[in-house]
């Protein structure tokens, strides 16, 4: 079986984990110094690149080239080459312990996590527990864990990864190192598909790859996996943005930004048969809405800031961004928001309807008439 993108491009070194900067540079220059902690907390969105980095914490520790060669050592990076590294890489390592915290999230997994830590490690250095969605503990297993974290054996690294922060105790908060895991800007995820594209000999235009990148919405793995499930769409001729859109049901940039331009010229007759193309085409409209709603909260941003401009093209590419900040002209700030609170209700009512399209229909003809 063909080993999946996401898996085969996954970053190996702090030095491939893109996007987070900051959290590279303390964890490389922690790994030189030999000054890793005991106990860490890892957040952030999905796809961000937590799990990754706990595996390189992991094989740092653990790399027996570091321990050896002492000019290798001030590199702060695991070597990927040794037993150690090796083994951690393919999943094989005893003592790297992935719990996945959303199926073991009792007292009684967390009392046995307390007994096997304190054995010693049965081939590296140390052991290393990675507790994933760590958020999903029960009190009481949290309760359980208090004492561990606090003190675990000098064998034993315990990091706790977590989408959702706020569901973390502060009690279990206060006893790790925390770093805050960003989102990836839209360009930097484009760049390593490229990158991906032209290594696996996939034929994709620019366009096409930052369909994809937006459609991840900020996620690495979402993304590759993207990638990796249009890769055999075509393979004699170039895949592009209609191919994107027909196999993910996604809709581009173009054709939200041409429904807004609708609704901003209060164009209704055109706007209802442009939706109704849309729906008709087959494209998934509850996410649609969702995308013409972000669409217009930009707008509506960049009329009152123009200065978010730099924070928006993280998300944008060049082109695109000139067209928002053109439209954020063109828009009546107090229309805009009762249109965009009018498609919010419309999505809440969307996703448990089983008529999907009738209440973004009835959203933008109430808005327009």
């Amino acid at each position: 079986m063909v080993l999946a993108i996401y898996r085969k491009y996954r970053p190996k070194t702090w030095s491939d984990l893109l996007g987070q900067e900051t959290v590279s540079e303390i964890l490389r220059n922690a790994s030189r110094l030999d000054r890793l902690a005991h106990a860490f907390l890892f957040y952030g969105p999905k796809g961000s690149g937590k799990t990754t980095a706990a595996r390189i914490v992991a094989k740092v520790v653990n790399c027996q080239k570091r321990r050896l060669d002492a000019a290798f050592k001030k590199q702060g990076e695991p070597c990927n080459q040794c037993q150690s590294c090796l083994e951690i890489n393919k999943g094989q390592a005893l003592d790297v312990i992935e719990i996945d915290a959303a199926s073991n999230r009792g007292i009684d997994e967390i009392r046995n996590l307390k007994e096997s830590i304190r054995v010693s490690p049965a081939s590296l250095y140390y052991k290393v527990y990675i507790i994933d969605e760590c958020h999903q503990l029960t009190k009481d297993a949290f309760n359980a864990l208090l004492k561990t974290l606090e003190e675990p054996p000098g064998h034993a690294i315990l990091i706790l990864v977590t989408t959702e922060i706020e569901k973390v105790p502060a009690t279990i908060i206060s006893r790790t190192q925390r770093f805050h895991f960003k989102r990836a800007p839209l360009q930097i995820i484009a760049d390593k598909l490229k990158n991906i594209a032209k290594t696996e000999n996939i034929k994709i235009n620019d366009k096409a790859i930052e369909l994809i990148a937006e459609t991840a919405g900020g996620s690495f793995r979402d993304a590759e996996s993207l990638l990796d499930q249009v890769a055999s769409l075509k393979t004699d001729k170039i895949i592009d943005v209609k191919d994107i859109e027909e196999s993910l049901g996604s809709v581009a940039f173009s054709r939200v930004s041409k429904l807004a331009e609708l609704l901003i010229n209060r164009e209704l007759s055109q706007a209802m048969n442009y939706l109704s193309k849309i729906n008709e085409e087959g494209y998934n409209v509850v996410q649609f809405n969702k995308d013409l709603i972000h669409y217009l909260r930009r707008l509506l941003a960049l009329k009152f800031a123009p200065e978010l401009k730099n924070h928006f093209s993280k998300e944008l590419t060049g082109e695109e961004l000139k067209i928002i900040e053109k439209q954020s002209q063109m828009i009546s700030p107090e229309k805009t928001i009762k249109l965009i609170k009018a498609l919010i209700e419309a999505y809440a009512e969307m996703r448990y309807s089983p008529f999907t399209i009738v209440p973004l229909e009835v959203a933008i003809i109430e808005n327009l008439k």
